[in-house]
């Protein structure tokens, strides 16, 4: 038997550089190495910035505040977005750009049906679950119409979500004859505000219960396997019995439930909408929360849990800018150049760069030996 030969060129690595490749290839190293830069910087301008506090609401109830519970609360609706987001960019490998006017749709669907179709209701006139049951099957409706326009027409994504983009708002201030319903009932709010009692903002409760079910579903079906089987190569996926345009379908589908939950979400808040507003540049913000997460915007292999981070990231970059008085017309601006950033840091490209200047210098030092 013969005893193999051990290759006199192969080294042990040193332990630094083993864990700095492995901290690198980490899909969340990205989002994790800005979520700290921004406590960092933070903690080092404003300590206070994380000071927590209970306060009265206007309904004289105490709650907890600060910046924290904003960032936690107002990312609600972005998370919801990033999860559905994160499965249809794995599919078909390209975004929805439609889903804040289809926001809107199914906010001001769910309006109707708590209103009555009057303007203004002091109380509800259908049960709650009910109507939010037929906001999210409108919603659907929509995600099912973008689908099929990409999976069994071969439109490009962005091309295909382009016509509810353009349209959407338009059909939300339809579906109310162009009036802006208001529902005084308080019980409406709960979802969007505070529940009687409850110090912490309803919506991260809202936000953990979506979080909790995509688990769940990922963890015991097979969606997503399927899913980034179909990213990765739809030809091999049909021949290994999967049918990649039903898939794509389906992920639109589920992208219409997040959407339906998150508008519900943002008209809990006021007990109205603004069409023209609502949700006004979101699905960038969700699309680069897919980014940010270290996900590829081509499709194939995705990581849901990095989406989640991404979306808190900047919703935590968002809190902190209007902390220091940045304009809100500025805003965009300072966030896009931020996330591009990130982005670009996130590239593989980058990482290979990186890796290759960590091993340059232990290369020379090897060579001068």
């Amino acid at each position: 038997m013969m005893t193999p030969v051990k290759d006199p060129e192969i080294r042990v690595k040193r332990p630094d550089e083993s864990l700095f490749k492995r901290l690198t290839r980490q899909q969340l190293f990205i989002p994790v190495a800005a979520l700290v830069l921004l406590v960092l910087f933070n903690l080092i301008a404003d300590p206070t910035f994380f000071a927590i506090s209970i306060k009265e609401n206007s309904m004289g109830n105490p709650v907890l505040s600060g910046n924290l519970i904003s960032v936690l609360d107002n990312a609600s609706e972005l998370v919801m977005l990033a999860i559905g987001m994160t499965l249809v960019t794995a599919s078909s490998g390209g975004q929805d750009i439609s889903v804040g006017a289809t926001m809107a749709i199914a906010g001001s669907v769910i309006l109707r049906m708590v209103c009555g179709g009057q303007v203004t209701s002091d109380t509800m006139q259908m049960p709650l679950l009910l109507a939010v049951l037929i906001g999210i099957a409108v919603s659907m409706i929509f995600g099912a119409f973008n689908g099929v326009l990409v999976a069994y027409f071969k439109i490009q994504p962005m091309v295909a979500t382009l016509i509810m983009y353009t349209a959407g708002r338009s059909i939300a201030a339809w579906i109310n004859n162009n009036q802006l319903p208001i529902i005084n009932d308080i019980s409406f709010k709960y979802a969007g505000t505070f529940l009687p009692g409850v110090p912490v903002p309803t919506p991260i409760f809202v936000t953990a219960f979506v979080i909790l079910a995509f688990w769940l579903v990922l963890k015991f079906t097979t969606l997503g396997l399927y899913t980034q089987s179909v990213g990765i190569n739809a030809n091999s996926s049909r021949l290994n019995g999967l049918d990649p345009k039903l898939i794509k379908l389906l992920t639109y589908v589920i992208l219409g439930v997040c959407v339906a939950i998150a508008g519900f979400v943002r008209v809990s808040r006021s007990g109205s909408i603004n069409y023209s507003r609502m949700a006004e540049n979101i699905e960038m913000d969700a699309i680069l929360a897919v980014a940010l997460g270290g996900n590829a915007l081509g499709g194939g292999k995705f990581n849901i849990y990095g989406s989640i981070l991404g979306a808190y990231v900047i919703q935590f970059l968002t809190t902190t800018l209007y902390k220091y008085d940045v304009p809100s017309t500025a805003l965009p601006a300072y966030k896009a150049v931020v996330v591009i950033l990130l982005v670009v840091l996130s590239s593989p490209v980058v990482r290979e760069k990186l890796a290759n200047m960590k091993k340059a210098p232990a290369k020379s030092a090897k060579e001068v030996s």
